[in-house]
C-alpha cells in the first residue's frame, strides 16, 4: 500500500504559487494546454465566465453549495468573492480550480489548470462546463 499511496501523492504535484486573486484578477494560463481562464486573451485558453443574473451573492452561495456535491471537488479557500478548490482525477492527479466573483459584470471569472503535465486532454474545459450546466440549472429552479 505504500508503493501506491507514494504515486498518488506524486500525481498530486506542488500546489502552484502563482493561485489567487492579484490586482483583482486570476493569473494567466501557461502556454501548455491543460489551463482553461475566463480572462485568457487566446482562443485555445478562453472559456466563458459563469453568469447570472441577480443577486451577485446569492449566485456565489449557489456557486459555493454545487462544487461540494461534486465527488471529485474539495474546497480549500474561500472567502466572499473568491474560491480555490481542487479538482482529483481518478487516477490522482490534481487540478486547481478557481471563481472569482465580479459583481459589476454579473458573472463569476474561472480559471482551472492541471498541475502536472502538458495536455489534459480537455478535462479542464469539460468539468468547468459541466459546473457550468449545474450552475445554470440551480438558477432556474430556485
Amino acid at each position: 500500500m505504500g508503493i501506491l499511496a507514494s504515486l498518488l501523492a506524486a500525481c498530486a504535484g506542488e500546489r502552484p504559487q502563482n493561485l489567487g486573486v492579484r490586482d483583482g484578477t486570476l493569473a494567466p494560463c501557461p502556454s501548455s494546454p491543460n489551463c482553461v481562464s475566463s480572462r485568457a486573451n487566446d482562443e485555445r485558453h478562453r472559456i466563458v465566465p459563469l453568469c447570472f443574473s441577480g443577486d451577485p451573492d446569492a449566485a456565489f452561495t449557489r456557486l459555493k453549495h454545487i462544487l461540494p456535491l461534486r465527488p471529485d471537488t474539495k474546497i480549500v479557500k474561500e472567502t466572499d468573492r473568491y474560491l480555490r478548490v481542487e479538482f482529483r482525477t481518478l487516477l490522482g492527479f490534481v487540478d486547481d480550480g478557481e471563481f472569482l466573483l465580479d459583481t459589476d459584470g454579473g458573472c463569476i471569472h474561472v480559471r482551472s489548470a492541471s498541475r502536472l503535465g502538458y495536455s489534459d486532454l480537455g478535462k479542464n474545459r469539460a468539468r468547468i462546463e459541466e459546473i457550468r450546466s449545474r450552475f445554470a440549472g440551480s438558477e432556474r429552479t430556485k
